[in-house]
Parts: structure tokens; C-alpha cells; sequence
């Protein structure tokens, strides 16, 4: 699964990679993003594209009241298709989860303990889960954009510390994945093992509380 993750890139630096006007966005850097919070996407808006913050955890517009979208941080690419709560979704609503590293927690052998792990991409620059969004509204008609993100298997790297991983998408496939003009399953694969890093850190990403520079420490 993905359950935290990292976007500490400049706003600027970000517009121009992920092909947005960020004029208007204000935005700090987040070094331990948890579940609920607003995150920063990205998805086709008419002629181009656009930026928006969406509660990360998916709401389904059926959904009696928004504390399902806490169940719904992820969705499996196996399944995705077949699943209620995501597939209109992954058929009309896709997006661009933005990050820069994630966290997962490897279990130590012959203990209860476990050890967090950042995962970047070597090169250290930002890059973009595939992601799919919805709205829903309440009786009042108060409206909650919310997103979630897809995981697949885990590649070669990531298995001996978990055995998923969320989708990250090269740059030459953000398009195809946002029109959804290429098959998914060439899209929602493992990344490179080969392309990526991983490092142990402190336990102070444990709690979504430490939003802080120190928890990106080696």
C-alpha cells in the first residue's frame, strides 16, 4: 500500500514539470503527508491542465458520509476496474497524485518491529502517481473533492520491505494516463527497480504530526 509520502519541490518547479499554472497556488513543503489531508494533484481541465488540492482518501458520490474515504486511500490495480467505489472513476475522473518519496514500514525479522524506508527515484526529482478522483455532497450540499492512489506488485526493490507499491508514472505516459488512450495495464505496472532508491529513516514518520524537514534524514 501507500500510506505516506513526501512533495517538497519548489511550486514553480512543479508547474512547469507537471504542466500547470500554479500562479494562483499556494503551497509549502509537505515532508510527511498522511491520509485525509489535502493533497496536491493534477488532471485534464478542458484544453489543458489544472492543479487542485483533494482530500486524499477517496469518497464514492454514493457514500452516506465522507469517513469511508478513510478506508479508501488506495486502490489495487488488479481490481480497480471491477470495484464500485472505483471504477466510474478510473473511466472519467483520473488525476496526478504528486510527490517526491514515500514511506514504508519494513518488519524486522523475528520482531513485532518495524523500521521505516523513504523510496524516491535516484534522480531525486518529482514524479506522479496515478491517481483517480470524485466528488460527493453532502445533504447541504457542501462538495469534497477526494482522490485516491493505485498500488500494483511490488518491483525488485520494494519486496523485501513490502509487497506493494503505488504506481508511479514515467513522464511519457502522464498523458496516456490522464486521457486514458493507452490500455491500463501497460500503464498501472511496478517501476523501474533500477531507477530508484531507498534509505531508512526515523521513527519520527510515524506520527503524521511531524511534518518536518528531519523526518526526510537518513
Amino acid at each position: 500500500m501507500c500510506g505516506r509520502y513526501s512533495l517538497i519541490a519548489d511550486i514553480g518547479e512543479l508547474a512547469q514539470r507537471f504542466e500547470f499554472d500554479g500562479d494562483w497556488l499556494s503551497f509549502e513543503a509537505a515532508y510527511n503527508i498522511a491520509p485525509t489531508q489535502q493533497v496536491l494533484t493534477v488532471r485534464e481541465h478542458g484544453e489543458g491542465r489544472e492543479a487542485t488540492f483533494m482530500r486524499w482518501g477517496l469518497i464514492p458520490s454514493w457514500a452516506r458520509d465522507p469517513s469511508i474515504g478513510a478506508r479508501m486511500i488506495n486502490a489495487r490495480a488488479e481490481t480497480v476496474a471491477e470495484k464500485p467505489a472505483f471504477r466510474a472513476a478510473l473511466h472519467r475522473r483520473r488525476c496526478l497524485v504528486l510527490a517526491d518519496g514515500f514511506y514504508e514500514w519494513q518488519r524486522l525479522s523475528g520482531s513485532k518491529a518495524k523500521r521505516p524506508m523513504r523510496i524516491m527515484l535516484k534522480t531525486g526529482e518529482p514524479f506522479a502517481f496515478a491517481g483517480l478522483w470524485e466528488t460527493w455532497r453532502d445533504s447541504a450540499g457542501e462538495r469534497i473533492e477526494s482522490c485516491t492512489i493505485i498500488t500494483t506488485t511490488a518491483n525488485e526493490l520494494l519486496a523485501p520491505i513490502h509487497n506493494r507499491m503505488p504506481v508511479i508514472l514515467s513522464k511519457g505516459s502522464e498523458s496516456f494516463w490522464l486521457e486514458g488512450s493507452v490500455d491500463d495495464a501497460n500503464l498501472l505496472r511496478p517501476y523501474d527497480s533500477d531507477a530508484m532508491v531507498t534509505y531508512e529513516v526515523s521513527t519520527l514518520v510515524n506520527a503524521a504530526s511531524n511534518n518536518v524537514p528531519e523526518v526526510l534524514a537518513r
